[in-house]
């Protein structure tokens, strides 16, 4: 090995040891923020993705990880890259014992307004992983297995309509393991989603903004009008009433 290469590799095992510590940070917390649930007990993180857009639905994401899983690079899905983003949903879903992304699309929003969509949102994703569980539950056949998590942390909201104990934190998705891989999840599908609406809509550009304000997006909209998956109740500074 030359001097070049035993420096590079010096520098990554660095960085390794350096990302193995900030993980091991976040599972600290973690389990700090929860210790009053019982043992053994599942913790789900939440997140959303997507209250922003002018178009597209609003995204959230609820996952339950093994509490021995040893994935690295979990954060906030917006600090990551999207190749890293992708890397890390595949990831994910194979370690998840549940995990459910679910999309309450414009015209909901327009009906009930944002806030209200990312609750209806967050209950039906929490609602698919309870569902999980139960499934999971009868194909062990051990009946002391959990129908439900024992608790939620979540990304600076608490959700009205839930049963299940819940742990807002402030910035949650750079501080819980779990609310970073439930931003991923809910941020990975819906960039996937908007994709696929570059292709049904390619006046509007899509593919780069995945339906956020900027001048190019704004710019389309005068230019042709919304298209179905604009949410009107956001357009009024653009286009009007």
């Amino acid at each position: 090995m030359t001097e070049k290469q035993r420096l590079a590799a010096e520098k990554k095992q660095q960085k390794l040891l350096k990302e193995q510590e900030r993980v091991a940070q976040m599972r600290r917390f973690e389990r700090e923020l929860t210790s009053g649930i019982p043992e053994g007990g599942l913790l789900c993180g939440i997140d959303e993705a997507g209250r922003g857009p002018l178009a597209g639905p609003v995204s959230a994401g609820a996952v339950i990880l093994p509490p021995d899983h040893d994935i690295l690079y979990l954060n906030d899905s917006k600090k990551l890259s999207a190749a890293r983003r992708e890397q890390l949903y595949e990831e994910i879903v194979r370690e998840a014992v549940a995990w459910s992304v679910v999309f309450v699309g414009p015209e909901r929003i327009d009906e009930i307004n944002i806030l209200q969509a990312t609750y209806e949102a967050m209950r039906s994703a929490v609602g698919e992983v309870c569902r999980q569980l139960r499934l999971r539950r009868e194909s062990l056949g051990d009946p002391s297995a959990p129908e439900a998590p024992a608790a939620l942390v979540n990304d600076a909201v608490r959700i009205p309509g839930i049963d299940i104990p819940q742990y807002p934190v402030i910035k949650g998705d750079a501080r819980c393991l779990s609310i970073a891989a439930a931003s991923i999840l809910a941020k990975v599908t819906r960039d996937r989603y908007m994709l696929e609406m570059d292709a049904v809509y390619p006046e509007y550009g899509f593919a780069g903004h995945k339906g956020y304000g900027t001048a190019e997006h704004r710019d389309a909209i005068l230019r042709c009008g919304p298209c179905p998956i604009h949410r009107k109740s956001f357009l009024t500074r653009i286009i009007g009433e």
